[in-house]
């Protein structure tokens, strides 16, 4: 029973730690959203060079968008134009960051953590895609006819809503975006902290490289957000991780996973997936060993996060509960809309099973749908469109399957676009 009591004792203040910044963190990225002109990323991306390059790797970096997420909009830009170099570079530096999960590691792990991984986000990713570029030798053949890039595919959808729709995206769709993996990311970090000795990995001697190889090992096919892996990682510091091998696990863990290895090696080639690889790989090694190596212990003590001993202590009581009970309001919201919408899902399956003869049926090909959160948004935005009765996604098959009177596949085409996704034409009619 102590135990319990225990877990859900940190469940709580681990939630309540991270709740005002990362709050805070959604405000920005929906300002962002909202402010920044739809079309800015086509235009500064298409060259095989350097400063295309450091151009992608800088638009990544503020983007709320995990390695889940990243996958159509990376995609989506070298489709339309962005060099490989550049898609390498958005790739491997936008899941590591985000004005949200800059705010909770600052808050949870310290000021020294929240800058260095944008700045080595911001490394990586330009040393990832100028290797692409070397060793695709700036193959013109590889740059795409330009088109204007959908709005959503670089997670900007041009909107005229003003604070409605900042408020919309940050608490809602953000929201939307990471709630699953970041309540597993708050309840694995929770189950650590009780199950897991104080001192677990200097004890065991898994530390400097050892600790960093290990940490690599498994982050690499596991899919972990930027944001919900900050509360795991400040329990790994307590338990005696090495400030470099958390480092390791804050870059690996967000920008790879088993899926997004896959979509890369397929749209890109395997040259590219390669240079993607080694660079996070090597990466995350190199600046692991020169954080434990060359800048001061101090730097990263461990906050006692059980005991309230945190850097931002001053903030007020009321401003802490008030965050808290609104990202668990915010969670909850997202966790009944998603049954609402897998409920809306198994009706509309109900009634394909038993459609009438006045409905037609279309099946399309459509590339990047990577998870459920893709194939629920591809049948949400299809669904909209006039004379759709019902919509089925199969992200495993890359394939839609659309019923409705008077069907347009035209208009289908473009709603795949405008979500970001790549429209492969009919397969079945």
């Amino acid at each position: 029973m102590q135990y319990l009591i225990d877990y859900i004792e940190a469940v709580y203040s681990l939630t309540a730690d991270m709740a005002p910044y990362l709050l805070l963190g959604f405000l920005f990225a929906g300002i962002l959203k909202v402010v920044v002109p739809p079309d800015l990323m086509s235009r500064y991306l298409g060259k095989s060079n350097t400063s295309s390059v450091i151009n992608a790797s800088l638009f990544g970096i503020p983007l709320p968008l995990c390695s889940c997420g990243v996958l159509p909009a990376g995609i989506s830009l070298y489709k339309n134009g962005a060099s490989k170099g550049s898609s390498v570079s958005f790739l491997i530096s936008t899941p590591q960051t985000g004005v949200d999960s800059i705010l909770v590691t600052w808050s949870m792990l310290g000021l020294p953590f929240a800058v260095l991984r944008p700045v080595v986000a911001f490394i990586t990713g330009i040393t990832g895609g100028l290797i692409t570029n070397k060793i695709e030798n700036n193959d013109t053949s590889t740059i795409k006819t330009k088109e204007s890039v959908s709005s959503d595919s670089i997670g900007r959808k041009k909107t005229s809503g003003g604070i409605k729709e900042i408020f919309r995206y940050a608490f809602i769709e953000m929201v939307d975006d990471i709630a699953k993996w970041l309540v597993i990311g708050l309840l694995i970090a929770a189950l650590i902290t009780v199950i897991i000795p104080d001192n677990f990995f200097t004890d065991f001697h898994l530390t400097g490289i050892s600790g960093m190889l290990l940490i690599l090992v498994v982050s690499i096919p596991l899919y972990i957000c930027a944001t919900s892996s900050v509360p795991i990682a400040a329990v790994l510091l307590l338990k005696g991780l090495s400030p470099g091998a958390l480092l390791v696990f804050l870059m690996a863990g967000p920008a790879t996973n088993a899926a997004t290895i896959t979509v890369i090696g397929k749209n890109l080639g395997r040259k590219t997936l390669i240079a993607y690889m080694a660079s996070l790989i090597i990466g995350s090694l190199v600046f692991g060993f020169f954080i434990d190596t060359f800048l001061p212990a101090n730097w990263f003590l461990p906050l006692n996060l059980m005991s309230g001993d945190h850097q931002h202590e001053l903030l007020p009581d009321w401003l802490v509960y008030f965050s808290t009970i609104t990202l668990v309001i915010a969670l909850l919201y997202s966790f009944l809309n998603n049954m609402k919408q897998k409920i809306k899902s198994f009706r509309s399956k109900n009634i394909i099973r038993n459609k009438s003869l006045m409905f037609e049926e279309l099946e399309f090909g459509v590339e990047g749908m990577t998870c459920i959160k893709c194939k629920n948004k591809v049948e949400n935005g299809i669904i909209e469109l006039d004379g759709i009765s019902s919509v089925v996604a199969d992200n495993n098959n890359d394939t839609i399957k659309v019923y409705g009177t008077k069907l347009s596949p035209e208009l289908i085409k473009k709603r795949v676009k405008e979500l970001g996704y790549e429209f492969k034409g009919i397969i079945r009619s």
